[in-house]
């Protein structure tokens, strides 16, 4: 990324506004998308196509599972919006903005958190919740007045700590910051505004980065959550259902007590938001970008990342959901359930890998179908999924650096199914993973849980493919090679698929073992006159 580009990174930046033209768009494209879903799935569920009974109902249940999903992303577009406009905040307004340190973090970095703070155009006291046991924390907020809050044994992690500061200080609003994140001064005047409805309980603007460039990892995990803190997030608004997303979010204090104080667990972000939609409370999401943080710069860290979220997401879903969905509206129901079985890609591609090598080594498949049939009438439903993409990315609030085909953040997310799978498992034992704050440096490694299953599915491929080959070059007669050839192949293609996704993953863990440890925000200047300067 250019000099120049970096520095743009720093400019205030918005989604655009939506038209009648846009909607139209989604709604023709979306018509279009069902059609093709159903006319796949009346196919799919043929008799002829069952060759095992029981494979094929699990396969089925995963397959229309997935074509849902396709479909509820279209359907969440179908009411994509953004606020008319903002609306200036009140004036004398009380309001908190609380973030938090943890053992391990670096001291450098609130250098220029705490900085960037103090030049907020609206009024506020900043207040640092430290559980570090580090004086020199102390200091460095006393010296940019910065009230420091000793914050010791709290359980409950950051949602703890946020609870048991709510119970000393007196503001109205609160906003929870990520100590990595760096705001810009207009931060306040893109929120505080909306809370002259006496409903809303919360209002979230987008999340943006500034270290992406700095490894395939970086810009993976950042390809992920750009349509997400873009056009998904306005289309959640537009149905009443905008999600707090950990960071860069502003509370009433009012709507965190109704619901006895900030949700805690390892999601406590969705844990809080879906609480307070429950007690009848509206969020607002502004799709602006006021503040750029961090994402994971190594693969390791980046799977770590994962699976804290991964559990507790299926945490909000087995747990909070079914106590907040009496209090949900329809689509707000939709929209938790569709976030919370989000990670389920994780054991659906499990099953997927396994179903090519049960095919080569025992013959058995759970279905008997014309790959080619199958090709033709998926084929729709791929172009219509990847024109909604490409249409939606309009609505991205900084199209220079977001923008683009997203493939890194593709490879990341079915690279960690192990991840998802795992997280997936420790649920259903209700077994929980600490909450460790994400690494804020790069982390230098290869060889690391998260990468040895995709080590060893390319092995097994490789050894499998061999095997193929071997087997139909020297053992198989020219009839049966001519019979089996489209199944073979369309096995093989299946598996190949993987294959590259986890080879993907491989190398992104590879590269991890080159990456530079250094401090990001050391390359960003706050200056007095409330500017950033790359250094």
């Amino acid at each position: 990324m250019n000099s120049k580009l970096r520095q743009d990174l720093w400019k205030f930046k918005e989604a655009k506004k939506v038209t009648s033209l846009d909607k139209a768009i989604f709604l023709g494209l979306t018509i279009a998308g069902l059609i093709s879903i159903f006319n796949l799935l009346e196919w799919w569920f043929r008799k002829e196509h069952i060759e095992n009974f029981y494979l094929f109902i699990v396969l089925s249940l995963l397959f229309v599972y997935g074509n849902i999903r396709i479909a509820l992303i279209w359907i969440n577009y179908l009411r994509i919006q953004k606020p008319k406009e903002v609306p200036v905040p009140e004036k004398n307004l009380t309001v908190a903005v609380f973030t938090t340190s943890s053992p391990g973090e670096p001291l450098s970095m609130f250098e220029n958190t705490f900085k960037a703070l103090k030049n907020l155009n609206y009024p506020h006291t900043t207040y640092l919740l430290d559980d570090t046991r580090d004086k020199a924390f102390k200091e460095l907020a006393e010296e940019h007045d910065v009230v420091w809050l000793e914050l010791l044994d709290i359980p409950g992690a950051k949602a703890g700590k946020i609870n048991e500061a709510l119970k000393i200080t007196k503001e109205d609003f609160i906003l929870v910051l990520d100590p990595d994140h760096i705001v810009f001064p207009n931060f306040l005047d893109q929120t505080l505004g909306f809370f002259k409805d006496e409903k809303v309980g919360f209002v979230q603007v987008s999340q943006g980065y500034y270290n992406m460039f700095r490894s395939f990892t970086a810009q993976g995990a950042a390809e992920q959550t750009y349509v997400f803190y873009g056009p998904t997030q306005m289309g959640l608004f537009g149905y009443g259902g905008a999600v707090a997303i950990g960071a860069n979010c502003t509370f009433r204090r009012k709507a965190l007590e109704s619901i006895g104080g900030h949700a805690k667990g390892l999601s406590e972000d969705l844990n809080t938001s879906i609480r307070l939609h429950s007690k009848g409370w509206k969020s607002i999401y502004n799709p602006v970008i006021v503040s750029r943080g961090l994402v994971p710069e190594d693969f390791t860290s980046f799977c770590k990342q994962q699976l804290k979220w991964a559990r507790g997401v299926f945490e909000m879903l087995f747990d909070e959901f079914p106590k907040a969905s009496k209090g949900l509206t329809f689509w707000q129901k939709v929209s938790y359930a569709s976030i919370g079985t989000y990670y389920l890609v994780g054991p659906m591609t499990a099953f997927f890998i396994f179903v090519p090598f049960l095919f080569f080594t025992t013959k058995i498949s759970p279905v008997k179908i014309d790959f080619g049939e199958f090709i033709i009438l998926g084929t729709p439903i791929l172009l219509i999924a990847i024109l909604v993409y490409a249409h939606a990315q309009k609505f991205l609030c900084d199209k220079k650096t977001e923008r683009g085909i997203h493939w890194r953040g593709m490879v990341l997310k079915y690279s960690c199914w192990p991840v998802f799978t795992y997280a997936f498992f420790l649920s259903i034992i209700n077994k929980n993973v600490p909450y460790i704050p994400t690494a804020k440096v790069a982390v230098k490694g290869f060889m690391s849980p998260f990468v040895k299953p995709l080590i060893l599915y390319c092995f097994l491929f490789i050894i499998l493919l061999t095997g193929i080959y071997i087997e139909r070059r020297y053992y198989i007669s020219e009839s049966e090679l001519i019979l089996t050839a489209e199944k073979t192949w369309g096995m093989i293609g299946f598996a190949m698929i993987a294959f590259v996704q986890f080879l993907g993953g491989i190398i992104a863990a590879y590269k991890s073992l080159f990456i530079k440890a250094e401090d990001a925000w050391s390359k960003i200047e706050i200056t007095k006159e409330k500017k950033f300067k790359i250094k």
